[in-house]
């Protein structure tokens, strides 16, 4: 076995569709022979055709997913950690490396297609349009899990820039509240997509001023993102990017002359 075939591989499984995962992740998937993947927020039928042995984290702790990671690998095993959309983002994944190095495990992490990119392609949305945002902010509402003072949504909203909120579907009414005091304005066009890229996936379409609303008669509490910002509006754009306009020259290109 190879020095990178000897790495415990976290995989990103992408948000939902099964065809959403990286060609590389599926072949470690094929190949692994024991994965621990992230209960019912991998889309189960990933796993169909593998012969590995399966354990869902779900009911786990951090400790109990160490203990059969660890074990796995010093029986010479090929182990796959897979996580729902691209583990780097609220994946919980430094907290086992650090159990992996406490025990000299090697490992590596295979990216996958984030939720907030499953969301935006479900909503034919660009996050980033001339003149309108350039910079999108990827943030949760604090609650259980605290977030730092400085991230506080009222205080990150006010950049008027698109924002993908994570794991707060179920506090919508704070999170509205807290985009309304950063200086989001009531009309601002705001969209939940509830399993992204799921067959089951469900898209609602609002402003903050009724969204916390549909959210609740829809029964969305969990496995939803709020997507805010002026990108989402059914709007013609007032300007286009200059990268296609033919008097803009480039590296690549040279501009028509009016």
């Amino acid at each position: 076995m190879s020095n990178e075939e000897r790495k415990i591989h976290f995989v990103g499984a992408g948000p939902g569709d099964v065809e959403l995962i990286t060609v590389k992740g599926r072949r470690l998937l094929d190949e692994a022979d024991c994965i621990v993947y992230a209960g019912s927020l991998i889309n189960i039928r990933l796993l169909d055709k593998c012969g590995a042995a399966r354990h869902d984290s779900a009911g786990m702790n951090l400790e109990e997913i160490l203990k059969v990671m660890t074990a796995a690998w010093k029986r010479g095993e090929k182990v796959v950690r897979l996580h729902t959309g691209d583990p780097a983002y609220y994946g919980a994944i430094k907290e086992q490396m650090q159990g992996l190095d406490q025990e000299g495990i090697p490992y590596a992490v295979v990216p996958g297609v984030s939720a907030a990119s499953g969301a935006a392609a479900s909503l034919l949305a660009e996050l980033t349009l001339p003149e309108v945002s350039q910079t999108v902010i990827i943030t949760r509402q604090g609650g259980r899990t605290p977030v730092p003072e400085l991230e506080r949504m009222r205080l990150l909203a006010s950049h008027q820039a698109t924002m993908l909120v994570f794991l707060s579907v179920g506090m919508i009414d704070t999170v509205v509240e807290e985009l309304l005091a950063g200086g989001y304005g009531r009309e601002t066009p705001v969209a939940v997509v509830e399993k992204a890229t799921w067959s089951c996936e469900k898209i609602l379409r609002g402003t903050l001023a009724d969204i916390g609303l549909q959210v609740k008669e829809a029964g969305i509490k969990k496995t939803a993102l709020i997507c805010v910002g002026k990108v989402f509006a059914d709007t013609r754009l007032a300007a286009v990017s200059k990268l296609y306009d033919k008097t803009f020259s480039h590296g690549t290109r040279q501009g028509d002359i009016l």
